[in-house]
C-alpha cells in the first residue's frame, strides 16, 4: 500500500478564512486531485475511490442486408432508327417487343448516366445520318421520276 504525503509549508500570517474585503484579491484555492495507484484485485485504494472499469469497445450493429431486385431492360435499335425494348425479371418477361422512340431512348440514357448516353447518342446520330442520306436519294429519284413524267406529257 502506498501513502501520499504532503510537503510541509512554512507558516504564514494569513488567516484560514479570507476577509470579505480581501475576497477579490485572494488567490484561487485548488484541492489536490486524488492519485490513483495500481491496486491488487479486491483492494480498494485509500479515500474510497475505486478504479473505473474500462468499457468494452462498442460493437457495430450488423448491416441490414437489403433485398435486391434485378430487372433487365434491353433496348435494341436498327440502322433504320427503329428501337425496341423488353423488360425481364429473372427469366420472366414483364414486357416484350415494345416500340420505343429514338428520342425517348436518348433522354432515358441521359437520365441514367453519361457513360450510357454518349454511345447511344452516337448510334442514334449514325442512324439519323443514314436516314438523311436515304431521304436525299429518294428525293433525287422522285425528281427523276417527275422529270420523266413531264416528258411524257
Amino acid at each position: 500500500m502506498t501513502v501520499d504525503t504532503l510537503a510541509v509549508e512554512a507558516p504564514s500570517d494569513l488567516a484560514d478564512t479570507p476577509d470579505s474585503a480581501n475576497l477579490s484579491a485572494a488567490a484561487p484555492v485548488s484541492t489536490p486531485e486524488p492519485v490513483e495507484a495500481a491496486q491488487p484485485d479486491g483492494v480498494q485504494p485509500e479515500g474510497g475511490l475505486a478504479p473505473k472499469p474500462k468499457k468494452a469497445p462498442a460493437k457495430k450493429a450488423a448491416a441490414k442486408k437489403s433485398k435486391t431486385i434485378e430487372l433487365t431492360l434491353t433496348v435494341t435499335g436498327t440502322a433504320d432508327g427503329e428501337w425496341r425494348a423488353e423488360l425481364k425479371q429473372g427469366s420472366t418477361f414483364l414486357a416484350r417487343d415494345l416500340a420505343v422512340a429514338a428520342a425517348a431512348v436518348s433522354r432515358a440514357a441521359k437520365e441514367l448516366h453519361e457513360d450510357l448516353s454518349t454511345p447511344i447518342d452516337e448510334v442514334i446520330e449514325e442512324a439519323r445520318s443514314q436516314q438523311a442520306a436515304k431521304v436525299a436519294a429518294l428525293e433525287a429519284e422522285l425528281e427523276a421520276a417527275r422529270a420523266a413524267l413531264a416528258e411524257l406529257d
